[in-house]
């Protein structure tokens, strides 16, 4: 299993078992939200990802972005995705978790944004967490 997906199921895992994370949104943490009408908000999606690879000779090491999509409905209020992108933020910002496979250096919570969506009904909150890893031979 590759360093991305490795980590990817370990912030899943870490964001469910967090007490303040799930008193929010229960064990919805998806890869890709359930479709409309089967949707229950709140919730955490995965979005955009990417990987930047660092020159080492010895080992193949880099450096894994992933964007948590944090989503309520809150009738025009955007404190419930405020507070949800805080508990995202404080059970991932520099925490020691570890990989089995790869190693996890570091993870760091980059950058917290929230903001309505165009329908007016919808908190949008963006998440993005950047981990070091070394990829297992």
């Amino acid at each position: 299993m590759s360093a991305s997906e490795e980590l990817q199921q370990l912030i899943e895992d870490t964001l469910r078992a967090d007490s303040s994370v799930s008193a929010i949104v229960g064990s919805r943490v998806y890869d890709t939200a359930p479709p409309e009408g089967r949707r229950t908000f709140p919730d955490i999606t995965f979005g955009a990802s990417d990987y930047v690879p660092e020159s080492l000779e010895c080992l193949v090491s880099g450096d894994v972005t992933f964007q948590l999509d944090c989503w309520t409905r809150d009738h025009g209020r955007l404190g419930t995705c405020r507070g949800l992108t805080s508990a995202v933020m404080r059970v991932l910002h520099d925490t020691e978790l570890a990989l089995t496979t790869n190693a996890l250096i570091r993870i760091q919570v980059e950058l917290v944004r929230v903001f309505r969506d165009p329908d007016g009904l919808t908190g949008h909150g963006v998440v993005q967490v950047t981990a070091s890893v070394e990829e297992a031979d």
